[in-house]
């Protein structure tokens, strides 16, 4: 009777017995890790600087340098005329005319007073002598026509003239000229009326202002500058008023303590200084 060999349930492993066995693992890709990168705000916009901030700084830095360079310009053109007026000055040493009363005398100052309506009015006859000095040597003086006008109590005009030849004064040279005044019928108010009759009546006489007003140019070698308006007030006179019904007479005024002094008038548009 013949063996039967049963096969075993578990099956034989055909691999080497003594080489170790591996099991397969599952072939599993891992996902890429992510890049390291710098984040960006998208949502967001770069700074930008606000313009008019920028305008007004910028405004205001042009400001400032026009300024800076005007005011160091105004330095320096003073500085100029300081160095170019000592020069001058050094060179030539210029001085102002002087102007004095050489003579002054009154032929006639009548008061006249109208009985219907009690008004006073005035009738005037004056002589003026004016002399003009240049103590310079080497500068020349213009004058254009001279107007002159002679007043009492303040702004009360009781005569007036003009001088109407232009006048030319030469270095170290003394021009004398000759003017009548006059005025006819002029009107006073009551107070001034008064005054002048109770300085008719005093010792020392009126008191009488002269001033004198033109125009001079000046002449420096050869070099001549602008008509320049110069106004002489002088001050201090007192005269005596002729008596008498002798129109030819005249009255000598005191003018030992006369004064005169001389102001540039510079004229800008409309106005005087």
């Amino acid at each position: 009777m013949t063996d039967r060999v049963y096969p075993s349930s578990k099956p034989k492993d055909n691999t080497n017995t003594n080489t170790k066995t591996t099991t397969a693992t599952p072939n599993r890709r891992l996902p890429p890790p992510p890049n390291k990168t710098t984040p960006t705000t998208t949502s967001r916009h770069p700074y930008r600087p606000n313009p008019t901030t920028t305008r007004r700084r910028n405004r205001r830095g042009c400001a400032c340098l026009c300024c800076f360079w005007s005011i160091l310009i105004i330095l320096l053109l003073l500085l100029i005329t300081a160095i170019a007026g000592c020069i001058f000055y050094l060179l030539y040493h210029p001085h102002r005319p002087s102007f004095s009363i050489a003579a002054f005398k009154i032929s006639e100052l009548n008061l006249t007073t109208t009985a219907s309506d009690d008004t006073t009015h005035l009738t005037s006859k004056l002589n003026l002598t004016l002399s003009i000095r240049n103590p310079n040597k080497k500068i020349t003086f213009y004058y254009n026509s001279i107007a002159v006008m002679c007043s009492s109590h303040g702004n009360t005009i009781i005569a007036k003239g003009t001088y109407p030849n232009p006048l030319t004064s030469k270095p170290n040279n003394i021009t004398i000229i000759h003017t009548p005044l006059h005025t006819t019928s002029l009107l006073l108010e009551p107070e001034t009326a008064n005054k002048f009759r109770s300085d008719l009546k005093k010792k020392s006489g009126l008191p009488l202002t002269l001033v004198v007003d033109t125009e001079a140019r000046v002449k420096v070698e050869s070099l001549k500058t602008k008509k320049v308006g110069i106004r002489i007030k002088c001050g201090g006179i007192h005269s005596l008023i002729p008596k008498g019904g002798d129109r030819n007479s005249s009255v000598a005024a005191d003018v030992d303590e006369a004064k005169c002094k001389l102001d540039l008038r510079i004229k800008i548009w409309k106005w005087t200084f």
